[in-house]
């Protein structure tokens, strides 16, 4: 059962928005009441209280929408995604877009039909996550078509030379030489690699970094480093499979595509009798929301959400205000993140 919002406040309950808010009890009431002398920051910041703990904004604070804003994201079933999709919503309210979040499931609407929906709704722009732009395979005219038909857009995860647009991405290949690298200063020498269909630019571009990274610490050849790459899906079933091939060519580490699959490895190791991380270490991908509480807690690659939804915003309101908009790909460093699913390579 949902439970309605709570009328305005009562000065009674300034302290509570207040202690919500780590302001003064004086500062929430001048944000209430309207009054000047309060940062955008902090007036933001009272606002957030007011809807944590359950309260209507006042009608005169209610801020009047610049427009509407469409988010593409595949299925929310991989965490990243709705942590990464909230991160974007937020940054556009702060700007006073209203977000229209758009997921793709299979059997549900594809990317061209939520676009068709999105532009007969006559949204502002359109940020897509992880879309068609980042398959190889893809006919990538449909993003010209689309800058045809006036609506501004922005590109996350998968850069393609093709699409005439900005674009944001972590650093994948960055990404997998902390993982080896982590795992190498560990004692590792045969290091594998779970990992999503080629044909995704993210894929390739890890594919990549692994590669170098194994050749170059390891000493691995471009055969023995092609040898222990298994590409799945990037789900928990995919990561069970992949481990368990590569737990068969004798790896001692395993780096996956996702934290999802992370968990499927350790779930293939602990079908077998070994521990993780006694006999077997996993590296995740994304540092997924709840990801620390796992068991054993997850070391994974974090990938920088806040940085990239607000470069994805401001890349998007530079495409909407600006006459002649400066496209790039934005390239941001993730970060090694390390727990209890790491740690020496086993004796024997």
């Amino acid at each position: 059962m949902t439970i309605p919002p709570q009328v305005a406040p009562s000065p009674a309950r300034l302290a509570d928005i207040a202690a919500q808010a780590g302001v003064s009890e004086a500062t929430v009431s001048r944000v209430l009441n309207g009054k000047a002398g309060v940062s955008a920051t902090t007036r933001q910041t009272v606002l957030a209280a007011l809807d944590v703990l359950g309260y209507d904004r006042p009608v005169k604070l209610r801020q009047r929408s610049a427009g509407l804003i469409g988010l593409i994201t595949p299925e929310l079933s991989n965490p990243i995604f709705p942590a990464l999709a909230q991160m974007i919503e937020q940054v556009l309210t702060r700007h006073g877009y209203t977000p229209l979040l758009c997921t793709q499931t299979p059997g549900g609407s594809t990317e061209d039909e939520l676009v068709d929906m999105l532009v007969d709704r006559g949204v502002t722009g359109i940020v897509f996550v992880s879309g068609l732009h980042a398959d190889t395979s893809a006919d990538h005219e449909r993003y010209a078509r689309l800058a045809g038909r006036g609506v501004p857009f922005v590109l996350i995860d998968g850069f393609s030379e093709r699409i005439d647009a900005s674009f944001v991405s972590p650093d994948d290949r960055a990404a997998m030489w902390m993982a080896v690298r982590h795992l190498a200063e560990l004692g590792h020498q045969r290091v594998g690699l779970a990992v999503g269909p080629a044909r995704f630019v993210p894929v390739a571009r890890k594919l990549e970094g692994f590669h170098e990274a194994t050749q170059e610490l390891l000493g691995l050849s471009a055969a023995e480093s092609e040898d222990l790459v298994q590409h799945t899906l990037f789900t928990v079933e995919g990561g069970h499979a992949a481990g368990g091939s590569l737990l068969d060519k004798g790896c001692t580490a395993i780096v996956c595509g996702s934290d999802l699959m992370a968990f499927g490895v350790i779930r293939a190791a602990r079908q077998r009798g070994l521990s993780v991380p006694g006999d077997v270490s996993v590296v995740g991908f994304d540092d997924s929301p709840l990801i620390a509480f796992a068991d054993p807690p997850l070391t994974t690659i974090r990938k920088p959400v806040e940085a990239m939804g607000a470069a994805a915003v401001d890349a998007l309101l530079e495409e909407i205000n600006a006459a002649e908009a400066h496209r790039a790909e934005f390239v941001f460093q993730p970060e090694l993140v390390v727990r209890g699913s790491t740690g020496a390579r086993p004796r024997a």
